[in-house]
């Protein structure tokens, strides 16, 4: 049994994340990559590794309900494929609140008119974490996620 004493704010237990590619991406090195980070972030990890067509990736997010979803691209379409992929997941009532976010190599010209975060946001990510940037953010992201009280989890169970 626990207790905890009046007042307090209980805190999430470990997050729940699916890692997974494009499903034109092939590459999986970056998603053993991302699942041993979060793994070390202290996250339970299924990843579904490349070239994960969207309807699976739509269909294990609504089996499992994970706390997020992390989309890695290096392939370069990550703008295309990510947009379609994002469409799909908003689509499916049981997954409006879930966080999804995207990063990587996002398009072939390396960074394209400097709009791709932007675009990927408004079509529905919560977050964009582009090759440049570092991984700093992205940990910084999943920390804060994690440190949601439970009250205030999206994508609960």
């Amino acid at each position: 049994m626990t207790t905890q004493r009046a007042g307090a704010v209980a805190t999430r237990p470990r997050l729940e994340v699916v890692v997974t590619g494009l499903s034109s991406d092939a590459h999986t090195w970056n998603l053993v990559y991302l699942q041993l980070l979060l793994e070390e972030l202290g996250c339970r990890v299924t990843n579904l590794g490349g070239c994960t067509p969207d309807e699976v990736i739509v269909r294990e997010c609504v089996d499992n309900r994970p706390d997020l979803v992390v989309i890695g691209s290096l392939n370069g379409h990550g703008v295309q494929d990510g947009t379609r992929l994002i469409a799909a997941v908003r689509a499916c009532p049981a997954l409006a609140a879930t966080p999804v976010v995207i990063g990587g190599k996002l398009d072939v010209a390396g960074g394209g008119d400097g709009h791709n975060g932007d675009r990927l946001l408004v079509a529905g990510f919560d977050a964009v974490f582009e090759d440049t940037g570092g991984l700093n953010p992205f940990r910084s992201f999943v920390r804060t996620l994690a440190a949601r009280p439970a009250t205030a989890a999206v994508g609960a169970r």
